[in-house]
């Protein structure tokens, strides 16, 4: 895998319900079709020019040396440390960014920084070994396996996710799930109940509609659609004493 080199490594995120992030990866190899925001943006600022240059990862190679020097310096204001937002610290198959991963998650725990942690591969068994407040979570948008393989090329399939979060549910760890971006019926015809009954155990999730994608605004009535699953959603969670958050721009008033 070829490597890069950064200046900094750790920075503040304005997304809704994060706090400090990590990207140690430029680039990701489950080159996901929604559109991907990430490669959206790193066309935009000039960091890739073509799709199949995202999907070629680069790891930075100084992501440890930075963190010995920033740690110090911002340890009092992280609640937590997320992996990652615009990348996946452990791509499927990709043996060398998942170690990478667990180092940085290793050294984090060890000046008492909790992570977070989301992912469309495996979680690996090794993270068991870790601080117990890691929260460990996966995206999941569907149970089909054709539409993953399609909508996620890359990536593993979404019943090797789920198991793999189970995993570390059963073994004491906070899990969560990002149900996001979920398809229109005219990108797919499935039924969220069947998605939320199959991961009934986790502690917390997270829903997002699609965007990005000009065929969503050709099905009518999407925000109807949303605002329906919204309230599927939030009924099933209060049902099962599961925490949730709506990502903004979900639900229409």
């Amino acid at each position: 895998m070829d490597t890069i080199t950064r200046k900094t490594m750790l920075y503040k995120t304005n997304v809704e319900y994060g706090d400090y992030v990590i990207n140690h990866i430029q680039g990701c190899s489950h080159g996901c079709l929604y559109p991907c925001y990430a490669f959206l943006m790193a066309r935009r600022f000039g960091i890739v020019k073509k799709y199949d240059e995202w999907c070629k990862p680069k790891i930075v190679s100084n992501a440890l040396e930075l963190l010995d020097k920033e740690i110090p310096k911002c340890k009092k204001n992280i609640k937590t440390v997320h992996l990652c937002f615009s990348t996946d610290p452990f791509m499927y198959n990709q043996d060398m960014v998942g170690n990478m991963s667990l180092n940085i998650i290793k050294k984090l725990n060890e000046n008492d920084i909790a992570c977070t942690v989301l992912t469309k591969g495996v979680l690996p068994k090794e993270l068991a070994c870790f601080s117990k407040n890691n929260i460990y979570g996966i995206s999941l948008i569907t149970l089909d396996k054709k539409y993953t393989k399609d909508i996620e090329p890359g990536a593993s399939d979404c019943i090797s996710r789920i198991e793999s979060l189970k995993e570390l549910h059963n073994k004491g760890y906070k899990t969560w799930i990002s149900i996001e971006p979920y398809p229109t019926p005219n990108l797919k015809e499935q039924n969220l109940l069947d998605i939320l009954n199959e991961i009934s155990f986790t502690n917390k999730i997270i829903f997002g509609r699609t965007n990005y994608n000009k065929q969503i605004s050709t099905f009518t009535d999407n925000k109807a659609f949303y605002n329906e699953q919204v309230s599927i959603l939030i009924q099933f969670c209060n049902n099962n004493n599961i925490d949730y958050h709506i990502k903004n721009g979900t639900f229409t008033d």
